[in-house]
């Protein structure tokens, strides 16, 4: 082999390696479902939850929007690189109007405004 060829070695079950990629497909899968359900694609972002956790922001082509928390930032990242969302950086101003509120959503805010039921 030369100095620029690669391999792809599959991880050694049980290894960090074979686990943060088992993790990576799961939370594709989540994702792949999420944007199945809502419109066959979508967009994501990461954001810093602390220091054990990040959330990843989907919002479906159809304006629909959810989240998933998982440990770790690249973790999120590659699942969504994986599932075939398009990651942002940050949370652009389009996607942010694309978001469909819908009045679940505006119940429980309006509920934590006054002083509501928080469950």
């Amino acid at each position: 082999m030369t100095d620029t060829e690669t391999t792809t070695a599959t991880p050694e079950p049980g290894s960090p390696d074979a686990r943060v990629e088992r993790q990576v497909r799961r939370i594709a899968k989540h994702i792949e479902r999420f944007t199945a359900a809502h419109g066959g694609g979508g967009d994501a972002v990461v954001e810093y939850v602390g220091r054990d956790a990040t959330r990843i922001v989907l919002v479906g082509t159809d304006g629909a929007w959810g989240d998933q928390v998982v440990r770790d930032r690249d973790i999120a990242r590659a699942a969504i690189v994986k599932a075939g969302v398009t990651l942002h950086e940050e949370f652009p101003n389009e996607l942010a109007a694309k978001v469909r509120t819908t009045e679940y959503e505006w119940s429980r805010m309006a509920g934590l405004q006054l002083g509501g039921a928080q469950g």
